[in-house]
């Protein structure tokens, strides 16, 4: 199997926090299940199984699948020789590129083939018949750009800067201070964001939080789990296990003995 990230062109950053590619050739012996883990953004994907398909759980997905955020995690497999182009979106892309209400895409995606003006020439035919992987990013970055220019009125700094301090922290800020802060009722500021985000500023806190207990894990900086359970600010390590179960669909002694990340949140499942 073959894979790499692919950070994005500077006037993408904005939106996009980077690409990936994954290739499994038709005498490959890689695995074909994958796990994915909870990571407060929603993304894209082009992939191409060869007399196959491709599912997250029981479902098939589309050619070219834009997805929302997710509340746990999931399960994603190919019946085949499995081609992909992946982008990790920022949490408010769904909005602020393609004009939607993110939390219609909550655990949940869409063909994004429908999103292209007809008349135009098919994306997808221009990513089936393009065989190199940075021809096939360079056609999709095209896209986006595109998407983010027509969609630029619909971008909200408030809830740019709510993303921006719930992320720096950890997921450990005072909602309520940041709710004054915006000046906002609670209402408005959980309706605000859900309609940009997908999901409630507290999930996404405790999203945020999952996702820096899984980075020490990943980099082996700590000394015991109860370090990185009271360094993000769980109440114990109970409940740190519970809410990386819930997050990551393994525990953090599973993870650390079986789990085998080719992309960051996407994990092979043997």
């Amino acid at each position: 199997m073959k894979y790499e990230q692919i950070p994005p062109p500077a006037h993408l950053k904005e939106f996009v926090r980077g690409f990936w590619t994954l290739e499994a050739p038709s005498d490959s012996k890689a695995p074909q299940s994958f796990r994915t883990f909870a990571d407060g953004c929603p993304g894209l994907i082009f992939h191409q199984v060869a007399q196959g398909s491709f599912y997250q759980n029981d479902k098939q997905l589309p050619d070219l699948c834009l997805y929302g955020q997710a509340t746990t995690h999931a399960r994603i497999h190919s019946t085949g020789p499995l081609t992909a182009v992946g982008i990790f979106l920022r949490p408010n892309a769904l909005k602020a590129v393609f004009g939607l209400n993110a939390g219609i895409l909550t655990d949940t995606c869409m063909d994004a083939s429908t999103l292209i003006i007809k008349g135009n020439s098919s994306l997808t035919e221009q990513l089936q018949n393009t065989s190199s992987m940075p021809g096939k990013i360079e056609l999709l970055s095209g896209w986006l750009n595109a998407q983010a220019q027509k969609h630029q009125n619909r971008k909200n700094d408030m809830m740019q800067y709510a993303i921006s301090v719930i992320a720096r922290s950890k997921g450990n800020v005072a909602l309520k201070g940041l709710q004054t802060e915006l000046q906002l009722s609670e209402r408005s500021f959980e309706r605000k964001f859900k309609e940009y985000i997908g999901i409630s500023p507290k999930l996404f806190s405790r999203i945020c939080r999952f996702q820096a207990s899984l980075q020490q894990l990943r980099n082996n900086d700590y000394g015991k789990l109860s370090d990185i359970a009271f360094e993000n600010d769980y109440a114990d390590q109970s409940h740190f296990i519970r809410a990386f179960k819930e997050f990551a669909g393994v525990s953090p002694f599973q993870y650390q003995k079986e789990s085998a990340e080719i992309i960051d949140n996407l994990a092979t499942v043997q």
